[in-house]
């Protein structure tokens, strides 16, 4: 349903040649299918609609471009457009494969079900002889290299506004099509070309929200992960617990820090001491003191700790145009970032006494802080 990664780091051919023998990744520069010892070849069992499958054979990797912990990205070519191509971890013991083999099924699935121009466009799957997906590449580099690469100096206050706002309505597409992302943070953010503007990518951990469905804790990656993921002492790895969709929100609070500050979040921190900072003692990153006071707020209540309190992403893009249109001078009409269509979000509406009621309590209490802080 429509709504309305990283950089080329150069020819890696060795490495690519020992996948190629280890993997059957490439052989002759196509996909081919791996013979197993008994001279059969392996067919797990897919349950992917046969229209988001691509044929191997016209599918060419080259260059690794972008590695990760569930599987390597190449620069490819499929037919004769140039694509990003992700190939898959597809495990040991057969308990892994099932597993993977779940996570390709569900990262397919979604990525074919939404279309928005700040989603990068799923081209199509393989799920032979390995698991693969293949999208469009964007030339930029991924927000962190990006923002690593100008550190110290910080983004144009518009331009990271103009940021945000894209990844906002990605994930206002995302959440109106009841799919939870897991993982936001600056690795899988990417640059278009011009650097104008940044796309979502990697679905790997997202998940369709369900109401009575159990999801997997500690999702994602600590220094963006909400508090409810890893809220409980004794909560083992792999547990199952609820949670929903504002956990997005939370990580979105944390990306929109950095893109203001151009700093690492829970800096001095390793990831699992950031994750009992903000999980057991409510510590979040320290905001600056020329922040304007509405990006403040717009950050702060987007981490604060009940997620039942949090904004929507509808509501995130209503706040961040209306503090863009504060700013003055105005920009040219052909360069003024686009102004999202109202949200779908049928739950909570800016409008809504609920909501209201809730912002009024989150900037009394804010308003607080900053006296207290003051003196």
């Amino acid at each position: 349903m429509s709504c309305g990664e990283e950089s080329k780091e150069g020819g890696d051919e060795g490495e690519i040649q020992q996948t190629a023998r280890e993997n059957s990744v490439e052989n002759g520069g196509h996909l081919e299918k791996p013979v197993t010892q008994n001279g059969l070849i392996p067919m797990p069992q897919f349950q992917i609609d046969e229209k988001l499958l691509v044929d191997p054979k016209l599918l060419y990797v080259g260059s690794k471009i972008g590695e990760g912990a569930h599987g390597k990205v190449y620069e490819g070519r499929y037919r004769d457009q140039i694509v990003a191509v992700k190939v898959l971890n597809s495990g040991n013991t057969p308990e892994e494969k099932a597993k993977l083999e779940g996570r390709f099924i569900r990262e397919v699935t979604m990525m074919a079900k939404v279309k928005h121009e700040n989603l990068v466009k799923f081209i199509g799957a393989c799920k032979d002889p390995l698991m693969v997906i293949a999208t469009e590449i964007l030339p930029g580099m991924s927000l962190r290299k990006y923002l690593v690469s100008i550190r110290p100096k910080q983004l144009d206050l518009r331009v990271a506004i103009s940021f945000s706002l894209d990844i906002a309505r990605a994930m206002d597409c995302l959440h109106a099509n009841g799919i939870i992302h897991r993982d936001l943070k600056p690795d899988n953010l990417l640059l278009t070309e011009n650097q104008k503007s940044v796309k979502l990518a990697d679905f790997g951990l997202a998940r369709e929200e369900s109401v009575t469905e159990m999801m997997t804790a500690e999702t994602g990656t600590y220094r963006w992960m909400a508090p409810e993921l890893y809220s409980t002492v004794t909560l083992r790895h792999g547990e199952k617990k609820h949670y929903n969709n504002k956990v997005d929100v939370y990580s979105f609070g944390i990306v929109l820090w950095e893109l203001l500050t151009n700093r690492m979040p829970f800096e001095g921190m390793s990831n699992l001491q950031a994750a009992y900072a903000a999980a057991f003692k409510q510590v979040r990153p320290s905001l600056p003191e020329d922040l304007p006071p509405d990006l403040a707020f717009i950050i702060q209540s987007c981490w604060v700790e009940d997620p039942n309190v949090r904004p929507s992403f509808g509501q995130i893009i209503r706040m961040l145009n209306a503090f863009l249109f504060t700013l003055a001078p105005p920009l040219p009409e052909s360069d003024t970032p686009k102004v999202a269509a109202p949200s779908h979000d049928g739950v909570i509406t800016e409008s809504s006494a609920r909501s209201r009621g809730k912002f009024s309590f989150l900037r009394q209490l804010f308003a607080a802080r900053r006296t207290r802080h003051s003196h």
